[in-house]
């Protein structure tokens, strides 16, 4: 059993660490609109000190024993000590590979929300070593994720249930399946996971990772993450801005408004990059995948395989192979041309000719086509974003809402309604509101592509803008969808140049994006 190794700094300085940690638990920032004081240990110092008086029982972590990994206690509700069982938070710890140039802490999260962060520091200090060798690079699985305390909702068999039928389909009966089928996943996950869900959030995450960083023994923090973890990076820095010593922000939700007003957005963005990057790319190597010479004529090709899949589904060992699974799997695709695009081109040209598909096509078409989500993650998923901010509950604007943006916008705002149902019936939440401002925060470092799909560039200046202070970089001629680390030498050595000596850009700062990938087919 591995012992709790001692901090490099006198004990006074760890009992400070401890005070501040105890002030901040009974004491949230006053950005926040916290709920009112309830239960029988809330405000209590005593109650607070026995989670900041734990100590982390570090041990080689059993997905990657490249790393460290420890249990770490928290409450079920910060606002409100004592109110039910406590819960149990992963963490995970991959100390500087040069400890006498150590620098600090960098924590990361993960997006999502719903992803796993635990064995994300392996990966990243491989790809930054430099970073990795002045840092000391930490994760968590968020409440709620993996091996974290975590809510059950669906089976795997009712989840693929949630994703049946057709999206686009506005007749009476599967627009009511839709709304039904999204009532029974609320319901399910009251039923199977009790008052839990009401404490996924993102304002108790970001308690969650205070306490770590006071377990950590030290007063400030950088951060690193992407996706929705800059949802959490930004609330942390809003209610704990004195921990803050630096933090990127890697492609962006609008984390200074609502959950509902960053899922609006979603439909435009995900349709722009298919349309203006996807269509055209398969298009210029009709040679390799025989789609369509234009992008018109994959466009077409592509809805073509879709009404055909509608008529009839295609049925492949325990997988069917509908029109929402094509929606699944071009969306999921949309992220990363270097990692995704040649993938989803290779199964959109095997289902052209199903019938004379190799073994290795219809395995990597199974793979692609099955591989979307998972209960597990949608159990976290829904929880935050139904109780973070507030949702219109009315479900006949859902309805005409979702009308016109699969129109507009299909291969995304199809399905808005099943989200968007999901929030109307899940139960009122009273999670405090964060008003995200970057009062007290040095310079943040923001980066973005201009045709991210998920998390839109429109979105990512109006979190700018709330962020104040902030630096954004603009990725441009591109829409890859997480940019540090991602092939392009002018983010990196900015990011780089940011977390090693913090040099902070004068001025927002655009960088090229990198070349489109090529085929491998293609460049024999």
């Amino acid at each position: 059993m591995s012992t709790f190794r001692k901090p490099r700094w006198p004990m006074a300085a760890v009992s400070g660490v401890v005070a501040t940690a105890i002030a901040t638990i009974v004491a949230p920032a006053a950005a926040v609109q916290s709920a009112p004081a309830g239960g029988k240990e809330s405000g209590s110092s005593s109650a607070a000190a026995r989670y900041a008086g734990q100590r982390l029982d570090w041990k080689p972590c059993d997905q990657d024993p490249s790393l460290e990994c420890a249990a770490m206690t928290v409450p079920r509700d910060w606002h409100h000590l004592g109110t039910g069982a406590d819960l149990t938070i992963e963490v995970s710890r991959h100390r500087a590979a040069d400890p006498a140039r150590r620098r600090g802490v960098l924590m990361m999260a993960a997006g999502g929300p719903g992803a796993s962060g635990l064995t994300r520091p392996a990966g990243f200090v491989k790809a930054s070593p430099a970073v990795g060798a002045a840092y000391d690079v930490v994760s968590f699985d968020q409440r709620g994720v993996g091996s974290s305390s975590h809510a059950t909702c669906q089976t795997d068999a009712e989840f693929r249930d949630f994703y049946a039928g057709d999206f686009r389909d506005r007749s009476p009966a599967a627009v009511q399946g839709v709304v039904d089928r999204s009532r029974q996943f609320a319901k399910v996950c009251q039923e199977r996971s009790g008052d839990l869900i009401k404490y996924l959030n993102t304002d108790q995450a970001v308690h969650d990772m205070d306490l770590f960083r006071s377990l950590l023994g030290v007063q400030k923090i950088s951060y690193y993450g992407p996706s929705y973890a800059t949802w959490l990076g930004a609330y942390y820095a809003t209610e704990f801005p004195q921990h803050v010593e630096r933090a990127v922000l890697d492609s962006n939700l609008p984390f200074g408004g609502t959950w509902q007003q960053a899922e609006l957005g979603q439909p435009r963005s995900f349709q722009r990059r298919f349309e203006r990057d996807f269509l055209p790319w398969i298009a210029r190597y009709d040679s390799v995948y025989h789609y369509g010479s234009t992008a018109a004529e994959a466009k077409a090709t592509w809805e073509a395989r879709r009404k055909a899949l509608h008529d009839h589904p295609i049925t492949s060992g325990s997988l069917t192979i509908g029109p929402n699974q094509l929606d699944n799997a071009t969306l999921q695709g949309m992220y990363d041309a270097d990692r995704q695009w040649g993938q989803l081109a290779s199964v959109l040209a095997a289902l052209e000719h199903w019938d004379t598909a190799t073994p290795a096509e219809r395995r990597l078409a199974q793979q692609t086509l099955a591989n979307y989500l998972s209960p597990g993650f949608a159990a976290t998923y829904f929880p935050v974003t139904c109780n973070d901010t507030p949702w219109n509950r009315d479900l006949g604007h859902w309805i005409r809402q979702s009308a016109k943006d699969t129109q507009k916008y299909p291969l995304v705002g199809a399905r808005e309604l099943a989200y968007a149902a999901t929030c109307v019936y899940w139960p009122e939440s009273d999670a405090p509101r964060v008003k995200v401002t970057g009062k007290g925060l040095p310079p943040t470092l923001m980066l973005n592509s201009v045709h991210d799909p998920a998390t839109y560039y429109e979105g990512a200046v109006r979190a700018h803008k709330a962020l104040r202070g902030s630096r954004l970089v603009t990725v441009t001629g591109g829409g890859d969808h997480g940019q540090y680390r991602n092939g392009n030498a002018c983010v990196d050595g900015i990011v780089d140049a940011y977390l090693l000596n913090g040099t902070v850009p004068a001025h927002e700062v655009t960088c090229r994006s990198k070349p489109l990938p090529v085929p491998a087919q293609q460049s024999r």
